[in-house]
């Protein structure tokens, strides 16, 4: 990947520091995990524009430097755009709760069970899911196939990055979402996960994408109820949760399956789950560090923006 920079209007979720490690900044709007370039460190210790802005929900002008991580400068948005921030971040109406997890003591045998044993609120907003296992495979692969790193032209413009999966989860998760009810029909959630106590970290082996690791303070990918009948059981049927990620996986997996990827210790010695949370649809991004809170993209506009934006970036060197 070739040297690209973002600028963004972004608010400071979360600074940790721990020892013999860098300290990291984590925003409300970004997954990534940055720390700061030598010339930044040394005017944040002058301005200390990130520290005062962290937990206050105070938005900052941040370029960032995406190969290597790194903020490279801070500076205050300009009026314009702290009204056009303000405009666009609208908030989720009556969030589902978040939920404390170890993956390591999921039981897959019944965790999985949308009807019996998840139960989430967000359930009762749609009852349309998808009928079997075909339907949600065809699914996957007609979101996959919109994948920049294919050539296009794309059925539904513009391309999605997966091929980019340092950032953005939250774009390819809110398209996705967006052809899963329009085009299909069928009802979608979204399913979040945190790496938000102490220094947990999600960390990811990229092997789809030259195998590098990636790690990020939370992910969201589409979650969709697929209906299964087993074999043998004279018609009986279960409703399992599954994720659409084709960032990370070549079909439709399980939610425990997603959850434990993101555990991936030879990626990181922090690497842990701290939580997770199932929300509507049209949840977006979290608004806070605790993930009590979200931000919603009606107009997709965010959405559209982003996907645009990191289209030709890469995962791995």
């Amino acid at each position: 990947m070739t040297t690209a920079r973002e600028t963004g209007v972004l608010t400071v979720a979360a600074i940790r520091s721990g020892k013999n490690r860098p300290v990291e900044y984590i925003f409300n709007e970004r997954q990534r995990i940055f720390t700061l370039a030598e010339k930044a460190a040394s005017d944040e210790r002058k301005s200390g524009y990130l520290k005062a802005a962290r937990g206050r929900n105070r938005p900052l002008k941040v370029v960032m430097n995406l190969r290597r991580g790194l903020i490279e400068r801070v500076t205050e948005p300009t009026k314009r755009e702290l009204e056009e921030y303000t405009r666009k971040r609208v908030p989720l109406e009556k969030p589902d709760k978040v939920v404390r997890i170890q993956v390591g003591k999921i039981d897959p045998t019944t965790f999985n069970f949308a009807d019996t044993y998840l139960k989430w609120p967000a359930f009762r907003r749609c009852t349309k899911i998808v009928p079997n296992y075909t339907k949600a495979k065809q699914i996957f692969d007609f979101c996959a196939q919109l994948s920049c790193h294919l050539p296009g032209p794309y059925p539904v413009p513009p391309c999605i990055p997966f091929q980019y999966v340092r950032d953005g989860c939250y774009a390819r998760a809110h398209q996705m979402r967006r052809i899963i009810t329009t085009r299909y029909g069928y009802c979608c959630e979204k399913v979040f996960s945190f790496a938000n106590q102490g220094n947990d970290t999600l960390a990811v082996k990229a092997d789809k994408w030259g195998g590098c690791c990636v790690t990020w303070w939370y992910h969201v990918a589409p979650l969709i109820r697929v209906r299964l009948k087993l074999r043998g059981c004279r018609g009986a049927k279960l409703v399992l949760a599954m994720v659409i990620d084709p960032g990370m996986f070549d079909k439709p997996v399980l939610l425990s399956t997603w959850l434990a990827a993101q555990e991936n210790s030879g990626c990181s010695p922090d690497a842990n789950v701290s939580a997770y949370s199932i929300q509507p649809g049209s949840a977006y991004g979290p608004a806070n560090y605790a993930g009590t809170a979200f931000v919603t993209d009606p107009g997709y506009v965010d959405t559209l923006n982003t996907l645009v934006g990191y289209s030709g970036l890469t995962t791995c060197p």
